[in-house]
């Protein structure tokens, strides 16, 4: 089955791309990269692809464009070596709020960064919880995007959390479908954090719409966490109305900034993430939670070289 498979890691998560190997049971291939004196990244492939259904794994996190770039060369040099079929498999896509134009005289770079990977040679994209879904429509190819919700809940489903005494909180407006979707997995009543946003990077919550909070356990739930001043900020709001316990989960740990030193001072019980993004020893904390999306990608990865449905994978 997997005779023609091979997946190559960039430098961006080495660590998940393993995992994933592991999971489908080869060994990743065999890459060199490096960075030359001036800064320019090299890169030798040294094992033979030609023929083979190759798959790039790069998320692109900080450092964004240095990770970025690594990706489209490494595109360009299995294209050049003859794969058959490029699949870059980015569990976290950068650029990905700059999706629309809210002002004028500013770009789409969501749009540029996937005209550039499509240019680049790839023949198809796998990612995870894109910050918006209509990102998936930039790309000139067929994109496979999965949603970490499932894993993040069966976390919590295997903490016993009383389901009377739970409500899921949006932590803004926007977020009110996905918190939906994580209540009929865990069940527990909706409250939205009423958030208005002043500035790019600064935001202001105020008030919760729907039902009482005080005494119950509060779930948060939110596509990434990158300053983490918006979800501390919805936090406070559910804290200063009397949850007895708050959990935070997010697919994507960005943490830039002061972000660790935030969610460790916020009363928060614990903040569960995936592994989508590599953490530094500086960014953990002690109620961090860590869970694989490894089994998910790896998964999706195998029915997408055997050309099956990953359909329900979505879900």
């Amino acid at each position: 089955m997997h005779e023609h498979l091979t997946i190559i890691s960039g430098r961006a998560h080495p660590k998940l791309a393993a995992e994933v190997a592991g999971y489908l049971g080869i060994d990743l291939g065999r890459v060199d990269l490096w960075n030359f004196p001036d800064g320019e990244i090299g890169l030798k492939l040294e094992q033979n692809i030609r023929g083979t259904d190759v798959f790039l794994f790069q998320p692109t996190c900080p450092p964004v464009n240095e990770n970025l770039l690594e990706l489209l060369i490494m595109i360009d040099a299995c294209k050049r070596a003859s794969a058959d079929r490029i699949t870059v498999v980015i569990p976290y896509f950068g650029y990905a709020r700059q999706d629309r134009k809210d002002a004028g005289r500013v770009p789409i770079t969501a749009k540029l960064v996937a005209d550039l990977i499509t240019r680049a040679g790839a023949d198809r994209v796998l990612t995870m919880d894109l910050h918006a879904a209509q990102i998936q429509g930039f790309f000139d190819v067929p994109v496979d995007h999965l949603y970490a919700a499932p894993i993040l809940d069966e976390y919590f489903l295997s903490l016993r959390l009383p389901v009377e005494d739970m409500v899921v909180v949006s932590p803004d407006e926007g977020g009110i479908k996905r918190t939906l979707q994580h209540i009929e997995r865990l069940g527990g009543t909706l409250t939205i954090v009423d958030k208005r946003r002043s500035s790019a990077t600064e935001t202001h919550q105020a008030n919760l719409i729907g039902g009482p909070i005080r005494g119950k356990t509060a779930l948060l739930f939110d596509d990434m966490i990158t300053t983490a001043g918006s979800i501390v900020g919805a936090v406070n709001v559910v804290h200063a109305n009397g949850a007895s316990r708050i959990y935070v989960g997010a697919t994507h740990a960005v943490f830039c900034g002061r972000a660790t030193a935030l969610l460790r001072e916020a009363p928060i019980h614990e903040v569960v993430v995936t592994n989508s993004i590599p953490l530094s020893d500086k960014q953990n904390f002690p109620n961090l939670r860590v869970v694989s999306v490894a089994p998910l990608l790896g998964e999706a990865i195998k029915r997408i070289h055997r050309n099956e449905s990953v359909s329900y994978l979505f879900d």
